[in-house]
């Protein structure tokens, strides 16, 4: 039976878990796919799973120094970042990104966020490879909760304010207006400003959510 939000003490293992599925997707790219460009502006593929390692890698100290001195500039920040988790090769930074599978390193404990970030990266890496995985249906409730009820790292609050919006294939529904229907997946995705799968959804209020995501 699906459960509509995980216990927080069953969100990091579908972190870890997450990670583990996309490090076996990354194991079967080619040198061109690494280079594929991503969902993310101005990132390929291996650049996504650098900036994956570094949050896998920077805990709230050493986060506060970092936004700081990139000027409270979370771009320049997450730059900074990739880079050092950056390898001289693909498979060198397939193999950081393995060695923080398991890590329960984070700048706050907003761990429903840190889930986000490795469902929604892992997509933004599949979705233009084309390959297909279906993530854990209870861990995408749980992102999908979150979103819809605060603008964290991305402004999924602001962006579906005043919409309904409503899985079809799982629990999840919240709020009033215009319905945004469609898979928890792509609510998830469209709610962290992933136009490519606002195509997914349906209902009178896709329009409004496209127009706000850009």
């Amino acid at each position: 039976m699906t459960r509509d939000l995980l216990p927080s003490e069953e969100l990091w293992p579908a972190v870890h878990a997450a990670r583990r599925s996309l490090a076996e997707d990354l194991a079967t790219l080619s040198e061109a796919q690494w280079r594929t460009p991503s969902l993310c502006d101005d990132w390929d593929v291996e650049h996504v799973v650098a900036h994956l390692t570094a949050a896998a890698s920077v805990g709230q100290w050493r986060w506060l120094r970092s936004i700081v001195a990139a000027g409270f500039r979370p771009a320049v920040h997450n730059e900074r970042r990739l880079r050092e988790h950056l390898g001289a090769t693909p498979a060198e930074t397939l193999r950081r990104f393995e060695a923080v599978v398991h890590s329960t390193v984070a700048p706050t404990r907003d761990t429903a966020a840190y889930l986000g970030e490795v469902l929604v990266h892992g997509e933004d890496i599949r979705h233009p490879l084309g390959i297909e995985a279906e993530p854990d249906l209870n861990a995408l409730t749980a992102v999908a909760r979150f979103y819809a009820a605060r603008d964290f790292t991305v402004s999924s609050r602001s962006a579906t304010k005043g919409l309904r919006l409503r899985a079809t294939d799982g629990p999840f529904a919240t709020g009033e207006g215009p319905e945004v229907a469609g898979t928890t997946l792509a609510l998830v995705m469209a709610m962290a400003g992933r136009r490519a799968y606002v195509e997914q959804l349906e209902g009178p209020g896709v329009a409004t959510l496209a127009d706000r995501i850009g």
